[in-house]
């Protein structure tokens, strides 16, 4: 079966992050890929993203949930800059190692005016989930 191609590729979400969102990439946040209603972003580890513990801080791992589930929206709305968060709910499930996390967001459902998708959060190199996010999007007109 044919799997159809992303509203908006890999390059132009990550220029419209530059464009709109620069504090992602300043961040430490990449987008290691795209595809028709899924995104993979990576978060490097480092005095930016880490907490007491030695572990990497809960608002870093809520960033980097919503940034990808906001590229799998993209990837099939196209370069909408104004789709907004409008909930979002994350588990910890583990304390990750001070390493590089992955995000895969995956979009479950897409409406009109909302998009609702989940994301799985695990260190580079770890299989098991480290986070558990669900989230909708916003989408205007």
């Amino acid at each position: 079966m044919h799997k159809p191609q992303p509203a908006i590729s890999r390059e132009e979400f990550i220029a419209l992050l530059d464009e709109h969102m620069p504090q992602v990439r300043q961040g430490g946040f990449a987008v290691r890929s795209l595809g028709y209603g899924c995104c993979t972003m990576d978060v490097a580890a480092g005095p930016e993203t880490s907490r007491a513990g030695g572990t990497i801080s809960g608002p870093t791992m809520f960033a980097l949930a919503d940034v990808a589930l906001y590229g799998a929206v993209l990837s099939r709305i196209g370069a909408v800059p104004l789709a907004v968060t409008s909930n979002m709910t994350i588990n910890f499930l583990r304390k990750p190692p001070l390493r590089a996390l992955l995000g895969e967001a995956r979009l479950l459902k897409l409406g009109r005016k909302l998009a609702y998708g989940e994301v799985l959060i695990h260190s580079d190199g770890d299989s098991e989930p480290v986070a558990h996010a669900t989230g909708t999007y916003a989408i205007p007109g």
